[in-house]
């Protein structure tokens, strides 16, 4: 599995999200502050929830100034509440001034991510069904995204269209159906020896039945199928295959879909339907 929290690519986001956001420099830290002045603040909570992106801040305040020096009081996955202090930081007032926003605008967002989906996870409770994430996610930020949900509780599902072959319905009807996308993309995993989970989206039993005559895939994708007809597919495939289910899914029907049997169910809402977690960084 893919591997996308290595250090080589938290490395990336970071110089890249600082680049869009000092530039050529900070110049209100540089016109108002000494570039030797001293400073601490504190990161506070301001409204209740799953903490998340803790441990990328750490990444962004080393990043940024080797020499910043971070307490922290909290974990990844805590849950904090109004008047909290997840961590101090000390040292460079400048470095820290120049690490704040992006500090701040990754652990809002990623801890309003985290807290939604724990609380959909807990709605699973009980169950075998368990929660995936999807690549609905915003340009340049998916590390950050895919990272809260898995702090939240919920499975990563594939991180982009490079480590997993997912054919979904235009992929069935630019391909001329079911059969012909699956052989296509069996001969195209061996002429290339690569070694590629596959999972194919189905609308119907009779496209889930072609599915199970030819085999050869992980996973089943049950699109916009009714909790009844889950039931029903998943007693079909029998085990044979994961079954995921996905569409029109939501908080309210989310219970049912997952006393079906299924597998899986993905919900794109984890990190597009999302409100940040209200964090503020004061200097003390």
């Amino acid at each position: 599995m893919y591997n996308y929290l290595s250090e080589e690519n938290i490395k990336h986001f970071i110089q890249s999200a600082l680049a869009e956001d000092v530039g050529p420099g900070d110049f209100t830290s540089l016109a108002t502050i000494p570039s030797n002045a001293e400073g601490k603040a504190k990161l506070l909570v301001k409204e209740e929830g799953i903490l998340a992106g803790l441990e990328l801040a750490l990444h962004v305040f080393k990043e940024v100034d080797a020499n910043l020096k971070v307490e922290v009081f909290k974990k990844d996955g805590d849950f904090i509440q109004v008047g909290e202090i997840v961590l101090h930081v000390f040292g460079n007032s400048q470095s820290i001034l120049k690490a704040e926003r992006l500090v701040l605008n990754c652990m809002q967002r990623m801890s309003g991510i985290a807290t939604y989906t724990k609380s959909l996870c807990n709605l699973m409770l009980g169950t075998n069904a368990k929660l995936l994430d999807t690549r609905k996610t915003t340009p340049n930020f998916r590390i950050a995204e895919k990272w809260a949900c898995k702090i939240g509780g919920a499975v990563n599902h594939r991180y982009g269209l490079f480590d997993m072959i997912l054919i979904k319905d235009n992929h069935i009807d630019y391909s001329g159906g079911i059969s012909s996308a699956l052989q296509n993309t069996f001969t195209y995993l061996k002429t290339n020896q690569l070694n590629l989970q596959i999972e194919i989206e189905v609308r119907s039993m009779e496209e889930l039945r072609e599915v199970l005559e030819i085999g050869g895939v992980k996973r089943i994708l049950l699109d916009n199928f009714s909790p009844d007809q889950i039931r029903d597919a998943v007693r079909l495939v029998n085990k044979r295959f994961e079954t995921e289910a996905s569409g029109g899914i939501n908080e309210k029907t989310l219970r049912s879909y997952a006393e079906t049997g299924v597998d899986y169910i993905s919900m794109g809402a984890l990190t597009h339907q999302v409100k940040s977690l209200d964090l503020s960084l004061k200097a003390f």
